[in-house]
C-alpha cells in the first residue's frame, strides 16, 4: 500500500513549480454540431490518436454534446481545479488556489461571478442552505486565505480543516468560521440529518501528515496503542450548527479502522518497472518511498540543485552536485512525508466517504479497503463491513445506485499522476469495481474500466463521478482525468456498459502532466466537468439506441435544489409523460412486449396527453387496467407492472 500522503505532496510540489500557457477562448470544436448518436462505439475508437493541446486539443464525442467550455480565469491559471457543488443555478469549482462561483443557468455560457482566492490543497467543496464547506490540508494555507504561505514549521497562522463560508449572498462569500483538524481535511462528506433540522454534519477525511501538537493540542501521530487520543485511524465528524456557523466543533473522531491487517497489492506493471529502468538509465532521479519507486522530473529536481550550487558558491549545478543531491535525496523525501514502512496493519484514514442517509450507509473508499458504513447515527458511524482486492491499488470514492442495492468503488492507481489507461495495463487495475449490498454485505460482481487506450503521455484512472436519474435504470458519468468522461450503465452489475464518451487529446504529447477531468456530475438536465486546467466544460446527453430521449427528459424532471456527489440524495421522478414513455422505451429495449402492443401503447398514452382533466385521467386508468391484466402473461411481467404502475400515478395527478 502506497503512503498516500507521498503522491499529494510531490504533485501538489510539481504543479506549484510549472507553468501553464495562458487562456484561449472556447474551442471552435466544442460549439460545433454533434454527429449522429450511435448505437454501438465508433470503430476505429476516435479517442486514440487525438491531436494534443492545452486549450486546442482534439476532442472526441461520442452520444454526448459539448455545450461549452470555459477557460480559467486569470487568477486562477497555473492552479489546480479540483471537485464541484452545485447550488440554484450555480456551480462552485474548487481550485488549489480557491473557489469559483460559475453561473450555469445558461449552460451554454456559462459566466464566472466570482473568483474567491484562498489558497489550500485542495478545495474540495460541498453546499448545504445557505453555507459553503472547503477542505484544505496542505502546509501552506493560511487562516486569512493569504497567498503567501506558512514556512514555518510551527505557526498559528497556518489552516489545516474545513473553512466555512455563509453564501446567503453567492457573490460575496463571508468567511464565518473554520474547524482544525489534526490531518487536514483532504475531503469531506455533508451529512443531512432528516430528523435533526438545526445542525448539519461534516465528515472530514484527512490524508496528510499529523501536526505538531505545538501548532494544535491533542495531536499525535504515534499508534493508538500508545497515544488512545492518536490522530491515526480515525475520522473526525463536525457538527455545524446552521444558526451558528461559526460553532461548528468535532464532536466525534470514531475509529472505524479497527482491525484491519495490511490488504494484498499488486505492485507495478510491466510498463512501470521498464519506464523506472529507464529513467534511471537516462540519469533521471528515482526515489524509493516504501516499496515503491517514483521518478523526480526536472520541475522538481531543478531547484534542489540550484540551492546546492548557491550553497557552493557556483552559478550552477555540476556533476559533482548532481551527485550530492542523490546522496542526500533519501533524507529529504523522509523529512517530507516521514519514514515509511511497509505496513502491517489497514489504512489509518479513508480517501472519501460517501454518505447515504436515504437508507442510512455510507460507502467508505478508505485506502486499502472498501467499507460500508452505519450512519443512522450521524455522530457515531460504524464500519458494518470492509472489502480488499489485491487488483486495487487505492480506493478512492464510492457511488451507491439509487436502490442502495448496488456501490462502485473507483481505483485511483497512480495518485492521479500515472498514466494508467495504456494498452498494455491491466484492465481490473485503475478501474471501478461494482458489489451488490444484501443484507449489509457486500458481494463483488464486476469491473469496469475507460475501455479506449490513452497514451503513456496521458494521466488516466477512475475519477470522480455521480448518477444520472435515468428512471429503472443505473447510469453513472465519470471523469478519468486525461481519459476524459465516460458514461457508464451498470444496471446489470456483472455486465457494465459504456453508452457515451468525450474526450480530449493529452495536453504535452511529450510528458505526463496532470490535466483532463477531476469530477464530472449530473445536475439539473446537464453533465458539469472540473478540468483540472482547462476550465469548466459542460455537455448533455443525446439520444441514441442505448438511451432514448424520453429517458433523457424523465431524467431531466428530476430537480435539485444543491447537489454534492458525496452526499448523495434519492431520486424521485414526478408523474409525467416523459417518465411513462421513458418506461415503456425500456419494455421495448427488453423485449417486454410485441412490437404491435408496444406500439399500441404509445398510441394510448398519446392519445391521453392530447386530451385533459377527467377525460385524460380516464383514458389513462384504462390504459393501467389493460397492462396490468395482461403483466402475468408478458415475457417480461415486472417491466410491464413498472410501465402501469408509472401510468397509473400520472392519472391519480391528473386534475
Amino acid at each position: 500500500m502506497r503512503p498516500p500522503a507521498t503522491v499529494l505532496w510531490i504533485a501538489t510540489g510539481l504543479m506549484v513549480l510549472s507553468a501553464c500557457a495562458p487562456s484561449a477562448t472556447t474551442s471552435e470544436a466544442a460549439l460545433s454540431s454533434p454527429g449522429p448518436a450511435l448505437a454501438a462505439p465508433p470503430i476505429p475508437d476516435p479517442r486514440i490518436g487525438l491531436r494534443a493541446g492545452l486549450f486546442d486539443a482534439g476532442e472526441a464525442t461520442w452520444n454526448l454534446q459539448v455545450l461549452s467550455s470555459t477557460p480559467p480565469p486569470s487568477e486562477f491559471i497555473g492552479s489546480i481545479n479540483t471537485d464541484l457543488a452545485f447550488t440554484g443555478n450555480y456551480a462552485i469549482q474548487g481550485s488549489f488556489s480557491g473557489f469559483q462561483v460559475w453561473d450555469i443557468s445558461d449552460p451554454s455560457q456559462p459566466s464566472l461571478d466570482r473568483g474567491f482566492v484562498c489558497p489550500a490543497a485542495q478545495s474540495d467543496v460541498s453546499v448545504y442552505r445557505h453555507l459553503l464547506f472547503v477542505s484544505g490540508e496542505d502546509f501552506g494555507g493560511r487562516l486569512d486565505c493569504g497567498t503567501q504561505g506558512v514556512r514555518e514549521r510551527i505557526s498559528p497562522e497556518r489552516f489545516r480543516g474545513i473553512r466555512i463560508f455563509d453564501i446567503s449572498d453567492i457573490l460575496n462569500p463571508k468567511y464565518v468560521g473554520n474547524v482544525q483538524t489534526c490531518r487536514g481535511s483532504h475531503t469531506h462528506s455533508v451529512l443531512v440529518d432528516p430528523r435533526d433540522a438545526d445542525n448539519v454534519y461534516v465528515y472530514v477525511s484527512g490524508s496528510a501528515p499529523v501536526r505538531p501538537a505545538e501548532e494544535l493540542v491533542g495531536c499525535s501521530d504515534r499508534p493508538p496503542g500508545e497515544d488512545a487520543n492518536s490522530a491515526l485511524f480515525r475520522i473526525e465528524v463536525i457538527k455545524v450548527p446552521l444558526a451558528r456557523p461559526e460553532q461548528a466543533a468535532i464532536v466525534n473522531s470514531p475509529r472505524i479502522f479497527g482491525d484491519l491487517v495490511a490488504p494484498p497489492e499488486h505492485g507495478m506493471s510491466p510498463a512501470d518497472i521498464s519506464r523506472i529502468e529507464r529513467a534511471r538509465e537516462e540519469g533521471i532521479f528515482v526515489v524509493e518511498i516504501g516499496s515503491d519507486p517514483y521518478f523526480l522530473p526536472p520541475r522538481f529536481v531543478d531547484p534542489l540543485l540550484d540551492s546546492i550550487a548557491q550553497a557552493s558558491g557556483r552559478p550552477a549545478p555540476t556533476a559533482a552536485d548532481s551527485s550530492a543531491l542523490r546522496e542526500t535525496l533519501p533524507a529529504i523525501i523522509a523529512e517530507i512525508v516521514g519514514h515509511y514502512d511497509t505496513p502491517t496493519t489497514g489504512p489509518t484514514q479513508c480517501h472519501d466517504i460517501t454518505l447515504y442517509p436515504a437508507i442510512g450507509l455510507g460507502g467508505g473508499a478508505c485506502e486499502g479497503y472498501g467499507f460500508l458504513i452505519d450512519i443512522r447515527d450521524p455522530v457515531n458511524p460504524k464500519r458494518l463491513t470492509a472489502v480488499a482486492d489485491s487488483n486495487f491499488a487505492y480506493w478512492h470514492s464510492a457511488t451507491f445506485n439509487n436502490e442502495g442495492t448496488t456501490i462502485l468503488f473507483s481505483d485511483e492507481w497512480g495518485g492521479g499522476m500515472g498514466a494508467k489507461c495504456r494498452a498494455s495495463d491491466p484492465k481490473e487495475w485503475g478501474a471501478d469495481a461494482i458489489f451488490t449490498i444484501d443484507d449489509r454485505e457486500m458481494e463483488f460482481r464486476s469491473y469496469y474500466k475507460l475501455p479506449a487506450p490513452q497514451t503513456p503521455q496521458e494521466a488516466c484512472v477512475a475519477h470522480n463521478g455521480s448518477l444520472i436519474p435515468i428512471p429503472g435504470r443505473d447510469v453513472m458519468v465519470q471523469a478519468w482525468y486525461q481519459g476524459g468522461i465516460s458514461v457508464l450503465d451498470f444496471t446489470d452489475p456483472a455486465r457494465p456498459q459504456e453508452i457515451a464518451f468525450f474526450d480530449r487529446g493529452p495536453v504535452d504529447s511529450t510528458r505526463v502532466t496532470m490535466a483532463g477531468s477531476w469530477s464530472a456530475y449530473w445536475f439539473n438536465g446537464v453533465i458539469v466537468s472540473s478540468e483540472i486546467v482547462r476550465g469548466l466544460d459542460i455537455l448533455e446527453l443525446l439520444p441514441s439506441a442505448l438511451l432514448s430521449q424520453n429517458e433523457i427528459d424523465a431524467a431531466r424532471s428530476v430537480k435539485l435544489d444543491y447537489f454534492n456527489a458525496q452526499a448523495q440524495q434519492r431520486f424521485i421522478w414526478p408523474p409525467s409523460f416523459a417518465l411513462a414513455r421513458a418506461h415503456v422505451d425500456q419494455l421495448e429495449r427488453a423485449y417486454g412486449l410485441d412490437s404491435d402492443r408496444i406500439a399500441s401503447v404509445r398510441r394510448d398514452l398519446a392519445a391521453a396527453e392530447s386530451v385533459s382533466g377527467a377525460a385524460r385521467r380516464e383514458a389513462l386508468m384504462e390504459l393501467t387496467a389493460r397492462l396490468e391484466e395482461e403483466a402475468a402473461r408478458a415475457r417480461n411481467p415486472t417491466r410491464v407492472r413498472v410501465v402501469a404502475g408509472t401510468v397509473r400515478s400520472l392519472a391519480n395527478a391528473t386534475r
